[in-house]
């Protein structure tokens, strides 16, 4: 099997990727026994991979841990296209290094344990999900009149009305209205 990202090729023995969808729900129980859940959405899936690096291919290990360090602009973590069966299985087309990389030796032969994780970018959900609209924003007020800015009951001054500039003046025309 095979693993590209951005048409850089993964390379290693034993290339094994393992495919996880989260779908978060809460318990709406309490103290009963009743099994109501809430469902609170699908988190972007994850791919687990882990492969067989030889000491003698250090390079590899090296070329994988530019690949997880690599960034995009304001300091971002990459977003790489992939190309795998199983993330293609998955549907999953872009990914993010997540949860860090692990190489530890092996016991019995000259290589590294590699495994590291990758986390969808951009997924069918999350896209779905920009596109629906939100829901409106309702205001609350209470009956009677605003508080004034000065103090009650001081017999003071107030304040002379500052100036507004048009846009302000069309924002208070509105508010009035809307009042």
């Amino acid at each position: 099997m095979t693993l590209l990202l951005d048409g850089e090729q993964v390379r290693g023995k034993g290339l094994k990727v393992t495919a996880n969808l989260r779908i978060e729900s809460d318990d709406l129980s309490g103290q009963t026994s009743n099994t109501d859940s809430a469902h609170k959405g699908f988190k972007p899936k994850t791919l687990t991979v882990s492969l067989l690096i030889r000491f003698a291919d250090a390079a590899q290990l090296r070329s994988l841990m530019s690949l997880a360090e690599a960034t995009e602009g304001g300091s971002q973590l990459k977003t790489y296209r992939i190309v795998n069966d199983t993330a293609a299985a998955f549907g999953v087309r872009q990914v993010q290094f997540s949860d860090g990389v692990s190489a530890r030796e092996d016991d019995s032969l000259a290589a590294w344990r590699v495994q590291f994780t990758l986390a969808e970018k951009l997924s069918n959900p999350e896209r779905v999900e920009k596109r629906r609209a939100g829901n409106a924003v309702t205001t609350q007020s209470a009956p009677g009149q605003a508080v004034a800015g000065s103090s009650a009951g001081s017999g003071a001054a107030t304040e002379p009305a500052q100036e507004l500039t048009g846009f302000e003046a069309t924002l208070k025309k509105l508010d009035d209205w809307l009042a």
